[in-house]
């Protein structure tokens, strides 16, 4: 006979639900001034997909960036000294190196390893990544180097706004980016914008199927959303955007300020 643990764990299996990731391509570039949402409807209209309420929809930063126009012509940055001598050290771009220093609130650390430059900085909106964030691949060749979004937060509720106003359905927004990570080698996407949904779901005081009750779980659900839909979109395919459909989130207002942990709780400062 089953016992009750047993099968209160065997049910809690069979609830699990499949997700789908549903890659939007677009055709041409995104320039500033254009439209996210329609440059959304159209990318629809030829794949035949429809958002549904309920839907997250992931979109890249640097789309984002470049509607808002916040682009950096390189020929026009000055280095500074220290931008130079930094650059020269590790073979990099000093006018990326001097962006860089413009868009942090702090250096935290400053490494070559392996002959490469390892800048790592706080960004004004209290993201901790390389290089403030600055980048100038997928943009047009090298002329210009773009920034993050001003407040992706805001971003992510004003777009989200739009999508409702356009197609008429309800969805959370997440703007994402690559980030590195302490102890780990290579890039996974995280939200650095939300709209819509509660980017952490706390689990302390829950149970588990085993009946143990959790003390110091918090999925950081946001930042998994924006992952699974780095899958499908990738670096080289010109796929700004992903519907993520069928995950469980807790609609509500949310914003990405949460998942920065307080600087008293930082292990690596």
């Amino acid at each position: 006979m089953t016992s009750p643990k047993v099968r209160k764990l065997r049910d809690s299996i069979q609830q699990a639900k499949s997700i789908s990731l549903i890659p939007v391509p677009l055709k041409d570039e995104i320039l500033p001034g254009d439209s996210l949402s329609e440059k959304l409807a159209t990318a629809l209209r030829h794949q035949k997909i429809r958002l549904r309420s309920g839907d997250v929809l992931v979109v890249k930063h640097k789309v984002v960036s470049k509607t808002e126009g916040h682009l950096v012509r390189l020929s026009d940055v000055k280095p500074s000294r220290d931008a130079r001598v930094w650059a020269g050290k590790c073979g990099l771009d000093a006018r990326i190196v001097q962006l860089a220093l413009d868009e942090s609130r702090s250096v935290l650390r400053k490494k070559v390893v392996a002959g490469r430059g390892v800048l790592i900085t706080e960004t004004r909106h209290g993201f901790i990544c390389a290089n403030s964030g600055v980048d100038v691949s997928n943009v047009d060749g090298g002329e210009h180097a773009v920034l993050l979004p001003k407040d992706p937060d805001r971003s992510a509720a004003k777009f989200r706004a739009a999508l409702r106003k356009k197609f008429g359905v309800s969805v959370a927004v997440i703007i994402s980016d690559s980030f590195g990570r302490p102890w780990r080698e290579g890039l996974t996407d995280v939200a650095i914008g939300v709209a819509g949904m509660k980017p952490l779901i706390d689990y302390r005081g829950k149970r588990d199927p085993h009946g143990y009750e959790l003390h110091a779980t918090a999925e950081a659900i946001a930042d998994e959303v924006a992952c699974a839909a780095g899958l499908v979109c990738g670096k080289l395919e010109r796929t700004p955007f992903c519907i993520v459909r069928g995950v469980s989130y807790q609609a509500g207002t949310g914003n990405a300020r949460e998942l920065i942990r307080k600087r008293e709780n930082d292990l690596f400062r």
